[in-house]
């Protein structure tokens, strides 16, 4: 598995084990989810992503970005393969968008898989995600090495096989293989002045390939979707008619339960959620510098805070009328993310003079697992979301999501209706501050709703979500997919020494 970020890997079977994060946003979680859980099964999982010093964490201790409670799954040291490159021994964070600086990163860790940890490891399959590690099937389609390729973000950048090989990649061997922004005469011809695309040339090369939410792929490669590229939608849709494209949906890791978690001041159940959630609330109030008031609904901003997310900036065009507007009703807003635009969002708070009302934290386990058992809505406001595992996590939580509706948030939310008994969050379909704010009306006409009819609903939800967001469907969903890539079952393997019960991956 190759991977640009990882939440949590624990290697190493002494007290002493060495932890190693690395996270830039949702990916990592689907990422160390997988891992786990396949290692569980008996696969033969190895493990390769840049060496961030930087980032990287190497004491047992709990640490800022680790949860380290609870973890008996241990991936062998051997079997996790740091790619070196002084461009990312320093670089103070992760990369996530597609400026020069971060190429260069990305092409850097590709060069180390390429050259180096493939030849060292000769994996029967290669499971690549994401744009960062385009040229990886290429290379290995030119070897006979089957590859799987997950789709996470849809930008990407163009490259000139030149530039490519300037970073010490020999992509002429594999040139054939990638995609590119015309139909290529020759190498000559085409080296100097026909970029390829990373994401596509990823998609094009793959046996196999995969998105994350079948709402969101069937966007991807609607013939009148704006929201893909010309290149990268053509190549969906040639994937999709030879059967080689599906959608394998991610859940909440196991940990991800809030009668076991013990980021939680108070562990709760369906039917104990009220009590739960209302300590848990004050003390993420407290922690947070909020006036502490269990009465007061809270809702949690639980994914990165990046400029280019059209979400992060709805936000904050509306984050003084959410807070004028419920006033009287003390509503608080809560964001436990990194990004780009997470100063940008202190300065509004300030400016706002709602430090009473808002906190701006950075990314931290514990405080990000509190915060879903404290508060009472998920605020989940993304364009077009790939995965949209915070609004499953929220729901196992009974912290109920307001989002749009669209992505993966189409395939796992259901706009509520309490006189049904049904639903399961608050859907707009209008994505603007009056779509946002309406949804945020009807989540708070629910909140001003007597204390029993709400307790049954959120009741309903925890219940249905602890079982509908099963990992175990996922990690088989996989596992079948990797026995297509190969075109052969798979052979369940022995399960390693020492591996007992599953694993409780970090957020």
């Amino acid at each position: 598995m190759v991977t640009p970020e990882m939440t949590f890997v624990r290697y190493g079977m002494g007290p002493a084990s060495r932890c190693i994060s690395a996270r830039a946003g949702g990916l990592g979680d689907i990422c160390a989810a997988q891992i786990h859980a396949l290692y569980e099964h008996g696969m033969d999982v190895h493990l390769a992503l840049p060496n961030y010093r930087n980032v990287f964490k190497t004491s047992g201790h709990h640490m800022r970005g680790i949860d380290i409670h609870g973890h008996q799954c241990r991936l062998p040291e051997s079997h996790i393969h740091l790619a070196q490159d002084r461009s990312f021994y320093y670089h103070p964070k992760l990369f996530v968008t597609t400026d020069w600086e971060n190429v260069r990163i990305a092409l850097a860790f590709q060069r180390e898989v390429i050259n180096r940890i493939i030849p060292e490891v000769q994996p029967d399959l290669i499971h690549c995600y994401d744009w960062m590690t385009g040229l990886i099937p290429a290379f290995a389609r030119r070897n006979g090495i089957p590859s799987l390729f997950t789709m996470y973000r849809i930008d990407s950048p163009r490259l000139l096989l030149s530039t490519i090989e300037e970073r010490g990649i020999d992509a002429a061997s594999f040139w054939q293989l990638c995609y590119y922004s015309r139909m290529p005469v020759d190498y000559l011809e085409t080296r100097k002045s026909n970029p390829l695309d990373l994401l596509t040339s990823g998609l094009f090369a793959a046996n196999q390939a995969c998105s994350l939410s079948q709402t969101f792929l069937n966007t991807m490669t609607d013939e009148h979707s704006h929201h893909t590229a010309g290149l990268l939608k053509v190549e969906l849709q040639n994937k999709l008619r030879a059967g080689n494209l599906c959608a394998v949906a991610p859940a909440p890791d196991s940990s991800f339960n809030p009668a076991t978690d013990r980021s939680l001041m108070r562990p709760y159940g369906p039917d104990s959620h009220y009590a739960g959630k209302l300590f848990n609330k004050l003390q993420l109030q407290e922690m947070l510098n909020l006036p502490m008031d269990s009465g007061a609904p809270l809702c949690f901003w639980p994914t990165r805070l990046d400029s280019a997310r059209s979400g992060s900036q709805l936000l904050a065009d509306t984050l003084s009328a959410i807070l004028d507007r419920y006033r009287e009703q003390r509503l608080q807003v809560v964001f436990i993310a990194d990004g780009d635009f997470q100063e940008h969002m202190r300065r509004l708070i300030d400016r706002l003079h709602a430090t009473d009302r808002a906190a701006v934290c950075d990314f931290d386990a514990q405080r990000y697992r509190l915060a879903y058992g404290g508060a009472d809505f998920v605020l989940m406001p993304l364009h077009l979301d790939p995965c949209a595992l915070p609004c499953k996590i929220g729901q196992c939580y009974g912290a109920l999501p307001i989002a749009f509706d669209a992505g993966a948030i189409h395939d796992c939310v259901e706009h509520l209706d309490p006189t049904a008994n049904s639903g399961t969050g608050f859907l707009f379909k209008h994505f603007d501050a009056n779509g946002f704010l309406w949804a945020i009306d009807q989540a708070m006409a629910f909140y001003s709703q007597p204390l029993k009819f709400r307790a049954l609903q959120v009741r309903r939800i925890m219940t249905d979500s602890l079982v509908r967001f099963d990992p175990g469907d996922t990690v088989q969903r996989t596992i079948d997919l990797y026995g297509r890539t190969l075109d052969r079952p798979l052979v369940k393997m022995k399960a390693a020494p020492g591996l007992s019960t599953p694993s409780q991956i970090a957020a």
